[in-house]
């Protein structure tokens, strides 16, 4: 066969097939020379004729290795000739697995190949941590398409490897060289008749827009949905037409009407027993409606609804993703304590599908929100420590080059800055808000502000936050368009104008009762008794704030918490000054167990200006109860916080 040509190798296989007929076989099928012979001529009747043609260029090289050999051994003794010979297979089979290792590192049967990409396909979508680095894993995918081009679900699986990096060219690329690969190789065709030509066509420009879709190319993304619609109209397939329906509403969320898209997906998705997507669109439908401030038992009910289908179905993947939903809805809503027990339910359970290869269900993006809500959770109660613990896990399970990396370097960054803000290290959140603005734009431009707030670069604070009110109404980020309104009221009370932070002030609370934001509506409530403490009405800021003060001390942040006992001491000092001697004291002690209160939870969140303010104010109050040792002690601690911060002009309220 070495010395012939490629149709003598083609001749020996046609010829082992011919082995087992006859009554009387030379071979039995079932003898173990039987087995192997078979299983030979099927690995072979599978090589394409790239494959073909290397392993007769392999065969040659192995005989002309060999035929060196024999004629370098020929003129020896005849007492060393076996051992020469043992030698000589020994090299032989070296240079055989060198000249494999140099063809292909990857695996070379058909096989293995399938199973390598199936595992690591696995592992990219269960536990991205152990499957092999993007760069190895592309190598060995490089080293597989050299031996065998036409393996389409190599390039199916080099293009998830790129999407972990981001990288549109390439994942474009290998996407576009997976559906050619399918099509050339008739894979679709052989499985489902004369329709499978087409449906690689609509299947890859569906899969296209979903592409462009991530990369935020949106105009892109619709023209390649337009045709994949097109082409399924075609062929009348509803299955495909579903998924392009999914498809134009995350296209199209932003819309007002988006949600009778949304609705007759779903419905169609239960019609044509699709439970994934109907599940899929249950749940959009339910994040929809929670922006829009429905209810959250009407919600919940949705969910419940969504849930059933997830455990009839087995859909283990969107039972953690509803609970995900779940938590961050509760969060949306201010509700800290039922987010907390949903995001624990989460990390609690065990998956329902079968682990192979040691794959762990729990590195999914629904394990990566429900830790990042975990440690901002923890974050707000002052418990900083637990947080920084709950992130060092994130960084473990998630490392910077997976793909769901960006949720905690975003929730790690939002906590360090708050630190920052509340040590009165504005130098260092000012560096922090560049990390904050390259992982979210909105947040960072919001950040920002605040620095220059706190800084008294009044101006420049108010047209950044002009700015961003304007983009935050047109995209209709309500959440934010609140946050935003609260700081500029804040702005206009800081510079003295109260009277102008009261409408703004009203505007917010209005948004934030609609929307049903309980924190944000808690946080206007502090703010407009702070006006109307300032406006000199102390009485009615101080009924406002025994209406709002429940939910703030049951799912507030602790700095929340310090602030409405802070704010409630001075309204009860503000309102006392009219009061009779022995009642006015009365008011006063109560004002100095406020207080401490409030410096205590501002001592959790290491919030030093604030608790500088606090003790200013309770020596002042000593003072007027005439106990100078309480009194001398609050101002040695006043004196310290006072020398070891900076301080930026705002004036402390000290109505007595």
């Amino acid at each position: 066969m070495a010395e012939g040509e490629l149709k003598d190798m083609e001749q020996f296989f046609d010829d082992l097939s011919d082995s087992f007929s006859g009554t009387e076989p030379e071979v039995h099928k079932t003898s173990v020379v039987g087995l192997f012979l078979r299983h030979m001529i099927l690995a072979y009747s599978k090589l394409s004729f790239s494959q073909v043609f290397k392993l007769y260029t392999a065969l040659q090289q192995y005989f002309q290795n060999g035929e060196k050999k024999t004629v370098e051994d020929a003129d020896m003794e005849l007492a060393s000739r076996e051992e020469s010979e043992r030698k000589m297979e020994k090299e032989e089979l070296d240079v055989s697995i060198r000249e494999e290792e140099v063809s292909c590192s990857g695996p070379l049967s058909q096989k293995q190949a399938e199973f390598f990409l199936s595992q690591q396909a696995s592992l990219l979508k269960n536990d991205e941590t152990k499957a092999l680095t993007p760069a190895s894993l592309q190598k060995e995918l490089n080293n597989l398409l050299k031996f065998n081009p036409d393996f389409a679900e190599a390039h199916y699986l080099s293009y998830l490897n790129n999407l972990r990096v981001q990288d549109v060219f390439s994942s474009t690329h290998s996407l576009l060289h997976y559906f050619d690969r399918l099509i050339l190789t008739g894979a679709e065709s052989k499985s489902n008749g004369e329709e499978g030509y087409g449906r690689s066509l609509r299947y890859a420009a569906l899969n296209l827009a979903a592409l462009h879709c991530r990369f935020g190319h949106y105009q892109q993304a619709e023209l390649a949905l337009q045709e994949a619609i097109r082409i399924a109209q075609e062929s009348n397939d509803h299955v495909c037409l579903q998924h392009c329906l999914s498809w134009l509403y995350v296209l199209g969320q932003k819309r007002s009407d988006s949600y009778v898209l949304l609705e007759h997906s779903v419905k169609k998705a239960v019609h044509f027993g699709l439970p994934y997507l109907a599940s899929l669109g249950i749940q959009s439908l339910v994040q929809q409606r929670a922006f829009a401030g429905k209810t959250a038992n009407k919600l919940m009910d949705a969910l419940k609804d969504s849930d059933l289908l997830h455990w009839k179905h087995s859909l283990s993947e969107l039972i953690d993703i509803s609970i995900a939903q779940k938590t961050a809805i509760w969060r949306l809503y201010g509700r800290s304590t039922m987010a907390l027990q949903q995001a624990q339910l989460l990390l609690s359970m065990n998956s329902l599908e079968s682990v192979n290869a040691g794959v762990q269900q729990n590195n999914t993006e629904s394990f990566a929100v429900a830790l990042c809500h975990l440690a901002e959770l923890h974050a707000e109660q002052g418990c900083f420590a637990a947080a920084s613990e709950v992130l060092k896990h994130l960084k473990e399970r998630f490392p910077p080059n997976s793909q769901h990396a960006q949720l905690w370097m975003l929730c790690d960054q939002k906590i360090q800055f708050d630190r920052a803000m509340n040590d009165g290290k504005y130098h260092l959140a000012d560096s922090i808000v560049t990390g904050i603005t390259a992982l979210n734009s909105i947040e960072g431009v919001y950040r920002k502000a605040i620095v220059l707030q706190a800084q008294n670069q009044m101006s420049e604070a108010h047209k950044l936050l002009q700015k961003l009110l304007i983009h935050c109404q047109k995209i209709r980020n309500t959440e934010m368009v609140i946050s935003v309104l609260l700081s500029v009221a804040e702005l206009y009370w800081r510079s003295s104008s109260p009277t102008i932070a009261l409408p703004v002030l009203l505007q917010a609370l209005a948004l934030s009762k609609e929307y049903r934001l309980q924190h944000l509506a808690s946080e206007t409530v502090l703010n407009l008794a702070f006006a109307q403490l300032i406006l000199g009405i102390p009485e009615q800021a101080l009924s406002l704030l025994h209406m709002a003060i429940e939910p703030i001390l049951a799912d507030g942040a602790v700095l929340d918490k310090g602030r409405a006992m802070f704010l409630v001491a001075k309204c009860q000092v503000a309102s006392a000054a009219s009061y009779e001697p022995l009642k006015k004291a009365e008011v006063l002690e109560a004002a100095i167990e406020n207080l401490n209160e409030a410096k205590n939870y501002f001592a959790k969140v290491d919030c030093k200006e604030q608790i500088r303010d606090v003790v200013y104010f309770q020596a002042r109050l000593y003072h007027t109860l005439g106990k100078t040792q309480e009194r001398n002690r609050c101002a040695m601690l006043f004196r310290q916080l006072h020398q070891d911060l900076p301080f930026h002009g705002v004036p402390l309220i000290n109505l007595l």
